[in-house]
């Protein structure tokens, strides 16, 4: 059988963690340096932005690696998987589905409103975009575990395959 642990998973999270707190403190411990504008803060170095850079990379490998997890499972056994009825997850789609439609009409709000009146608020509407990518993630996380039917198929360790 094909084992899907989370040991490494984890520790890639536990790594990122580490990594985003050690740029964090990288920052902190900058105070004695002059600035280069008076009352402005310090800027970034390049050895903080590749931390954050590097961490970001190992939470996204931790992340994937425990949707992926969630999703297939610890163990894969070959068989056939039916998902069994539930009313839940038909609610929580419903549920999901509404916010993000409202979401897209603030977002489209938030066009119009940078069109009309000259001002863009880039961060709320980045950060309203990311809240919509987040909510489809998790519709198709749903989708897929609750509403597919699975087959894991396994061929013999000398297949024919040359890998």
């Amino acid at each position: 059988m094909h084992k899907n642990d989370t040991v490494v998973p984890f520790g890639a999270l536990l790594f990122a963690v580490a990594l985003f707190l050690m740029a964090f403190l990288d920052n902190q411990n900058r105070v004695s340096e002059t600035v280069a504008i008076p009352g402005a803060a310090h800027s970034l170095s390049v050895g903080i932005i590749g931390l954050m850079a590097f961490g970001m990379v190992m939470f996204i490998y931790g992340f994937i690696g425990l949707v992926g997890n969630y999703l297939e499972g610890t163990e894969l056994r070959p068989s056939k998987h039916i998902a069994g009825p539930s009313s839940l997850p038909v609610v929580a789609g419903v549920v999901l589905s509404l916010l993000l439609v409202g979401l897209a009409g603030f977002f489209a709000r938030t066009l119009v409103y940078a069109a009309k009146e000259g001002f863009n608020p880039s961060s709320l509407q980045g950060g309203v975009f990311a809240a919509m990518m987040l909510i489809i993630a998790i519709l198709l996380v749903i989708y897929k575990k609750f509403f597919m039917e699975e087959e894991v198929l396994a061929e013999e360790e000398k297949g024919e395959f040359p890998w």
